[in-house]
């Protein structure tokens, strides 16, 4: 299967959003979900049969698989993926989607709202369903890769390590690494591809993820600021003061 017809006239149902793990117990995995849609953004390399059809996965791929289809995945180590499992009621005109696509430079778009789909899962669900809905939109609308190709793969990759890892220590020489590049080119590529810096990039989309966990969530302050990665609260003060203009309290009590 190359292909599939989804509606987006009404937003789905949300089964089920996280991060899925996987290739750890077993390099191999065969399942099929009868009643769900399967979408799934990925983080490495691997390769996906759909009822008989392969696609190589990479950082930065998308794929959306209807209900009772049978997927099996080959693993190279330790693999993970953002995921929801959703209904999707026949309403609205069809449109045909690949089944899996680059997400190109929708990649930090869409990232950022799967996230925030997880994050609201809990106490949220509405917005859940909403940030789903939109990545829906977004997934449907994918510029193909033939006509615009995207950024170059390492900067892809790049992106994809930072946002998975945005509570972790991160660096420039750490992250060339992941991206199968240098330091130095690395530097440029990424400049060259979003205007900012990769230092600029991660601070940015700290901020950012800080933003919206204090606006959207019940967690800590300190909890926040851990989770980005920020975990020293007069630094976490500052960055927000300089970064969002105001602090972290007053942002948490700002209409999102």
């Amino acid at each position: 299967m190359r292909e599939t017809e989804i509606h987006l006239g009404e937003p789905p149902l949300v089964a089920a959003a996280g991060v899925g793990v996987h290739g750890v117990a077993s390099r191999t995995d065969v399942f099929r979900l009868p009643e769900l849609w399967q979408l799934h953004l990925y983080q490495y390399d691997a390769e996906l049969t759909v009822d008989g059809t392969a696609h190589s996965l990479r950082p930065g791929r998308v794929s959306l698989v209807p209900p009772g289809t049978t997927v099996r995945y080959r693993y190279q180590g330790r693999s993970e993926h953002l995921y929801a499992h959703l209904r999707m009621a026949a309403a609205g005109p069809s449109r045909t989607v690949p089944v899996v696509q680059d997400t190109g430079p929708e990649l930090p778009f869409l990232t950022g709202l799967l996230l925030q789909a997880v994050a609201s899962a809990a106490q949220s669900p509405e917005r859940t369903r909403a940030e789903i809905w939109t990545a829906l939109w977004r997934v449907a609308h994918l510029t193909p890769a033939a006509a615009h190709p995207g950024p170059h793969p390492a900067v892809t990759t790049a992106i994809s390590h930072i946002e998975a890892h945005l509570a972790a220590t991160l660096t420039v020489p750490d992250i060339a690494r992941v991206a199968g590049v240098s330091h130095n080119h690395l530097t440029r590529l990424f400049r060259a591809e979003t205007g900012t810096t990769v230092v600029g990039y991660i601070r940015r989309r700290r901020l950012d993820r800080a933003r919206h966990l204090l606006r959207a969530t019940t967690l800590s302050i300190p909890a926040v600021a851990a989770s980005v990665g920020i975990p020293d609260l007069q630094a976490f003060n500052k960055a927000c003061r300089r970064e969002l203009g105001a602090s972290p309290r007053a942002l948490r009590g700002a209409v999102a």
